[in-house]
């Protein structure tokens, strides 16, 4: 593979590792178990919950600093076909990211891949993106535009 290939295949892991992460992890579940499949692995690391720093940049462009934690859950598998797949996810659901891993890894097979996105990733961000929308339209309705009348003797 040349240097091109690969980091379309990383980039197209890191949209597909996204898009899970963020996903409800109800939605995850119910998709998976549409899927159909059980494939046996080995907990390599976790699910385990801790703590990750957030880190910020004043205007986008200041000197990075910390400025809060958030709690994040891991995981990493290795499936019966040698396959490693990790995952991290904010909050406390165990579940989700143990499901993220094993999408992870069955995702390096490419027809496993292209089932997994059209089945599993393709649903989910159009969640997303309906969720966002709704958010945006409920701020929107929320908008006060201020102004400034001028009067006239003045």
């Amino acid at each position: 593979m040349n240097a091109m290939t690969d980091n379309s295949v990383e980039e197209t892991r890191a949209q597909r590792l996204s898009a899970l992460a963020l996903a409800d992890g109800k939605d995850l579940l119910t998709l998976w178990n549409g899927l159909g499949i059980d494939p046996a692995c080995e907990m390599v690391r976790g699910p385990e919950t801790g703590l990750i720093a957030l880190r910020g940049r004043i205007g986008g462009g200041g000197s990075p600093f910390n400025f809060g934690e958030a709690t994040a859950t891991r995981a990493t598998v290795r499936l019966d076909n040698g396959a490693v797949g990790h995952a991290v996810t904010l909050g406390r659901d165990r579940l989700k990211a143990k499901l993220i891993a094993i999408l992870d890894a069955l995702a390096q097979d490419n027809e496993m891949a292209s089932k997994i996105d059209q089945e599993i990733v393709t649903p989910l961000t159009a969640a997303l993106a309906e969720r966002d929308a709704k958010r945006k339209a409920e701020t929107a309705a929320t908008k006060v535009d201020f102004f400034t009348m001028v009067r006239g003797e003045d």
